[in-house]
């Protein structure tokens, strides 16, 4: 435990907890959003900004997110990789400790697990998924609905809420920061955990994660047939990028499921995102549309893709894709 008495505007609870997230020794980036989306909305609160560290390298790992916004954070040495009793555990006696008006997790595969259970034991609402939100004595929330073809603002009742945000929305926080870093004795419970992590077996070409490769040449239904895809892998290749694909040519079977931008895929942000013959559907441009820069190739001058880009080409990929590997080789 601390002796942190958390901040108050007025008699009412202001700080912001966030929980970070980390896989196999690293952290992902989420993490570096989350602080971020954290800082905007204690700025709003006009509380503190406290980051939580769950099992692993937490010492390494607090160096690393002790980025320009955060106050505090607090290190949980518990565990190596991620599990659902222990962040639950973790997270609820940090809450109960700090008080903060909001706790913030990744709408990730790990957040989505332990996220309800949080709410659920501190009796808060949770709200999943945020793209955006503000705070005026209470929080309003924006969310996507119907694939993200329509956004909603969502005005939530409560003074202290549970809230996951999405991947990608904010930017990643930079700078060093002088935050406080302290151990936090959440006093896990060892006998309420259900299940344990013992390692780890990646499914087909596993290899490959598209969410952290620094320039992605992403293929679209434009490609037209299979045999088509390596010409696109040719100049993924020329340009030193990792091969990237939309819906469609997954459903096809063309592309593994681990090559998919999407919604239903990954979210990607790439220095620099080549689209090759996609439309740019709201699905697939959820999990792009974070990327410094993106470059769209299509036909149809009115694709929804260009509605995007920093640059767009109009022109047939088969034309426009061997000029470029010409260009790069």
């Amino acid at each position: 435990m601390s002796d942190y008495e958390p901040v108050t505007d007025g008699g009412e609870v202001s700080d912001v907890l966030a929980v970070a997230e980390h896989r196999r020794g690293d952290l992902r980036d989420v993490s570096f959003e989350i602080i971020s989306a954290g800082r905007e909305l204690a700025d709003e609160t006009g509380g503190d900004l406290h980051l939580a560290v769950v099992a692993g390298d937490v010492d390494s790992f607090a160096d690393q997110l002790n980025r320009e916004g955060v106050d505090h954070i607090h290190t949980v040495a518990y565990g190596e990789e991620f599990n659902h009793d222990v962040y639950t555990q973790a997270v609820e006696a940090l809450s109960d400790e700090l008080s903060p008006a909001v706790v913030l997790m990744p709408n990730s595969v790990n957040g989505l697990d332990y996220a309800p259970a949080v709410a659920n034991r501190l009796g808060l609402p949770l709200v999943s998924d945020a793209v955006a939100f503000e705070w005026d004595g209470a929080l309003t929330a924006t969310r996507e609905m119907y694939g993200s073809k329509v956004e909603t603002t969502l005005e939530v009742d409560a003074e202290r809420v549970a809230v996951t945000i999405r991947g990608g929305e904010w930017p990643a926080a930079e700078g060093t920061g002088d935050a406080d870093v302290a151990a936090f004795d959440a006093g896990i419970d060892e006998d309420a955990i259900g299940s344990r992590v013992t390692g780890f077996e990646e499914v087909g070409a596993g290899d490959v994660d598209i969410s952290e490769a620094d320039v992605l040449v992403s293929v679209g239904r434009g490609i037209e047939d299979e045999e088509n895809i390596e010409l696109v892998e040719r100049l993924a290749d020329a340009l030193g990028a990792t091969l990237s694909s939309s819906r469609p040519i997954v459903d096809a079977g063309w592309l593994p499921k681990n090559r998919q931008v999407g919604q239903s895929g990954k979210v990607v942000t790439p220095k620099v995102y080549l689209a090759i013959g996609i439309s740019g559907a709201v699905q697939h441009v959820a999990g792009m549309k974070g990327s410094d820069t993106i470059i769209a190739i299509n036909t149809d001058p009115n694709a929804p893709i260009f509605d995007i880009a920093d640059y767009g080409v109009v022109g047939d990929l088969f034309d426009v894709v061997p000029a470029l590997i010409e260009e790069f080789q």
